[in-house]
């Protein structure tokens, strides 16, 4: 799960953990790296939508297991982890990170539609 993904009901109106129970598996083991809960963490701070948008995001987190990296740029921790091949997917509704993870060869969950999610294969 990356940063946008977390912020998704919030900003996009989208159940996120219920599509991803709709179209993988109710016992799907969710990840975040943590440079994600980082990036939520600041995101909070601010003012404005983005801001509430980023708290319920790092609430929503808490379902998934945190997971350490080497990188602490966000986008590049989930890159990282789908380099390493130990996930299936990736959640994500930012383009250029969906490229970069279809480029690993891993697919994609992102938006298709109004509130639904869908997977792009490599």
């Amino acid at each position: 799960m990356d940063t946008n993904a977390l912020m998704m009901p919030v900003e996009l109106d989208v159940r996120v953990f219920d599509e991803l129970d709709r179209l993988l598996s109710a016992d799907v083991d969710l990840v975040v790296p943590t440079a994600v809960l980082g990036e939520l963490e600041k995101l909070s701070t601010g003012g404005g939508t983005e801001a509430v948008a980023a708290s319920v995001g790092a609430d929503l987190a808490t379902r998934c297991r945190a997971v350490e990296t080497e990188e602490s740029y966000a986008d590049d921790a989930v890159v990282e982890l789908a380099e390493s091949g130990d996930i299936d997917y990736v959640v994500t509704n930012d383009k250029p990170l969906r490229d970069r993870i279809l480029d690993c060869g891993i697919p994609v969950v992102g938006i298709r539609g109004h509130a639904t999610l869908a997977i792009t294969e490599p």
